[in-house]
């Protein structure tokens, strides 16, 4: 869920212009069941974003009323759950994203283990919130320019998030020509193939895909990861978490990690009376305590 976009929805519709009834007791529901399954939490503020997302839910499935959804999401065992979170989030991202992290990913984490004896050489990195993969696979690029002997290292990048239809387009590895417009033509070339003649879109080099895995992981489930972990983005995430939600996160994300290890937040993220295992050592990122 790496950069949840969402409208602050300050506007209110005036009832009779909508085509659906959404009372108090439907946003009040709807906004409880998805703090539980994704601690994300909706303010007043993001009631209009709600009504909006989920009525294309109500047209898909022909429902006449959010009554009615929410009768539904009891009733089906959890497919239309996962229908619901995928509406409720908006993924933004870019490739090589806030790019001093990535810079300070080859100075102070590869560097120093391209120094250190072979025996040093296993990397594991988690893109938390990895949305449609364009930071995972940014994280891969910088690890295959630093280091010069890949195939003699241990290196596994786990991306995760809680949209299935992102998870998907990661998996695919496929974008279009406008996602890599910041890119260099060099990284362009040895990264990736056009997909086509007239180079519209570009699919993701096996070399590049062999060193991420892309998994479904809600963050308010338990971790199937064990670590330690050398880095990870939880970037453009948190923010949509009350601050009891992040103390609970960073409590367990905390415990993959041994001490010198880095963590790395969205711009307008802080660990600022939400945890204090870690050290601020730069701009947005934290070293393990």
């Amino acid at each position: 869920m790496n950069g949840m976009e969402a409208c602050d929805g300050t506007t209110t519709i005036n009832e009779k212009l909508r085509e659906f009834v959404f009372g108090e007791e439907d946003f009040h529901a709807l906004r409880t069941l998805v703090k539980q399954v994704t601690g994300i939490n909706l303010t007043e503020a993001k009631r209009e974003l709600v009504y909006a997302r989920l009525s294309r839910r109500l047209r898909a499935l022909n429902l006449r009323s959010f009554r009615d959804y929410r009768k539904l999401l009891k009733a089906d065992g959890g497919a239309e759950l996962v229908q619901l979170c995928n509406a409720i989030t908006t993924n933004l991202t870019a490739f090589f994203r806030e790019p001093h992290h990535f810079e300070y990913l080859r100075t102070h984490v590869l560097g120093p283990m391209i120094a250190s004896p072979p025996a040093s050489r296993r990397l594991r990195i988690w893109s938390a919130g990895c949305s449609t993969g364009e930071e995972p696979y940014s994280i891969a690029m910088t690890v295959l320019e630093a280091v010069p002997d890949i195939h003699r290292w241990d290196i596994k990048i786990l991306a995760s998030d809680l949209d299935s239809n992102v998870l998907a387009r990661a998996r695919d590895g496929v974008y279009s020509t406008d996602r890599l417009r910041h890119m260099s033509d060099a990284a362009r070339e040895r990264f990736f193939s056009p997909v086509d003649e007239e180079q519209r879109a570009w699919q993701v080099n096996p070399e590049l895909q062999r060193l991420v895995t892309v998994k479904s992981l809600n963050l308010m489930n338990p971790f199937p990861m064990k670590g330690p972990l050398d880095a990870i983005f939880c970037r453009n995430t948190i923010i949509y978490f009350d601050k009891d939600t992040q103390r609970q996160l960073f409590s367990r994300i905390s415990r993959l990690q041994q001490p010198g290890q880095l963590l790395f937040l969205g711009h307008s993220e802080t660990l600022f009376r939400t945890s204090d295992a870690y050290t601020l050592v730069g701009r947005t990122i934290y070293r393990r305590a």
